[in-house]
């Protein structure tokens, strides 16, 4: 017979224990059995590596009836692939209701994850929402010129929001959005993902301990090549543009939560391949430089039309730091290079591992913790005002072929709530 030398219990005198802590016939984890006394508190267990070892952190989940209730709103491929099984990894969250104009798809999903079909709504019944107390949080997964809508409906109804990015079709619509929430007393946040996930959030602690020296370059590269197909990102009036608005915005976004600057100066110019049914109506590629008050510069590529690319690169007068990938969903890799410590004739360039729990669900949880206990979000509807005014200006530089000057706080992290927590 097997004992576990944690515990004391021998697994075969666990899993006999009539109405002991397997309850219904199931084998818990450690953890569980840890807190199984009735004891509450974080669970806490004994080191199972050395001290020269990487060991994650414990789960710490809150029980399913303490967990805010979530709607998502879209069944695209974006919920399909990513959000929804990333509910599994959530620790404050719970999948409630689903909104889709497909009532078939809607009952193939719920079936899948467990919704029961009374929460079930499609766009014309969405406003009755209002009626459900199970749903806190809608998350809004629908084309961008749809977010501004369907942002003030959920307001009105008494939910708060997190949105897709980008945040809208224009700072008009996002400052509508941003009334609406402030009005109806309702928490908005923008899905930044990358604003919650580690190796972004050590290249932020890098670049704002000094440890890069004075910041001076940034580069970045986002793109891939589109489906030919009439999907809604090619049509002007759903998306609000090609390239830029979709992947450009996070080689945008990373210059401006690297640094905590915002621009005072930028320039843009974009270009499509003739003849190519794709960008009839939106762009295809995008270049952009971003001038910061410090002195730092940015520039940036994004397209819809090469191979997958998704890097960046952030030099200080010391040390660089890169990721590549940098905006995938999975699998980044960091890497920071400067003087040997050991050896001043030499360089090191060494690689940072980081956790990789979805992005969707560390964002997720963020929201939630702020919508229980009444935070304003890291990244609210002012953060996405705030790229939503960059890119109508590198639109215009584009379109007007000369820089455009842009007004800039004088305070890092002007658009930003606090920092999210580290886990």
């Amino acid at each position: 017979m097997k004992r576990d030398d944690t515990t004391g219990w021998t697994r075969r005198g666990l899993l006999g224990t009539a109405g002991g802590v397997l309850g219904a016939g199931l084998w818990l984890p450690r953890a569980a059995l840890a807190a199984a006394g009735g004891g509450k508190g974080e669970v806490k267990l004994p080191p199972m590596k050395a001290s020269t070892e990487v060991e994650s952190p414990l789960p710490e989940p809150l029980a399913p009836d303490q967990r805010v209730g979530f709607a998502i709103v879209g069944l695209g491929r974006l919920s399909l692939e990513e959000l929804l099984p990333a509910f599994a990894q959530t620790e404050k969250c719970r999948l409630v209701a689903l909104v889709s104009g497909d009532k078939d798809k809607a009952r193939t999903v719920a079936r899948q994850y467990g919704v029961l079909e009374k929460n079930l709504y499609d766009y014309k019944s969405y406003d009755t929402l209002a009626d459900n107390p199970e749903v806190q949080v809608v998350y809004i997964v629908l084309p961008n010129s749809m977010h501004a809508e369907y942002t003030v409906r959920a307001a009105k109804a008494g939910k708060h929001v997190l949105c897709e990015k980008p945040m809208a079709n224009s700072v008009a619509e996002c400052q509508q959005m941003i009334d609406a929430c402030r009005a109806a007393k309702k928490q908005l946040m923008v899905a930044y993902r990358l604003q919650y996930e580690p190796h972004h959030r050590a290249a932020i602690q890098l670049a704002r301990s000094k440890k890069l020296g004075a910041l001076k370059l940034f580069s970045a590269d986002n793109g891939q090549n589109q489906a030919p197909d009439a999907q809604w990102r090619h049509k002007k009036a759903l998306a609000g543009g090609g390239a830029l608005p979709d992947v450009g915005i996070y080689c945008l976004s990373a210059a401006r939560y690297l640094s905590g600057e915002e621009p005072v100066e930028v320039s843009g110019s974009m270009f499509s391949t003739p003849g190519d049914a794709r960008f009839k109506e939106v762009e295809e590629n995008f270049l952009f430089t971003l001038r910061f008050p410090s002195g730092l510069i940015a520039q940036c590529t994004t397209g819809y039309g090469h191979h997958d690319s998704r890097r960046l690169r952030l030099m200080g007068s010391e040390a660089w730091v890169d990721l590549d990938p940098a905006f995938s969903y999975s699998g980044l890799r960091m890497r920071l290079s400067r003087k040997s410590p050991e050896d001043p004739r030499a360089s090191d360039t060494t690689e940072r591992s980081l956790p990789q729990k979805s992005q969707f669900a560390r964002e997720m949880d963020h929201f939630a913790d702020c919508v229980k206990n009444d935070r304003t979000p890291h990244t609210p509807g002012e953060e996405g005002l705030q790229d939503m005014r960059i890119i109508e200006a590198l639109y215009r530089s584009a379109a007007e072929r000369t820089p455009q000057k842009l007004e800039a706080p004088g305070k890092l992290d002007a658009f930003r709530g606090p920092a999210p927590a580290a886990r």
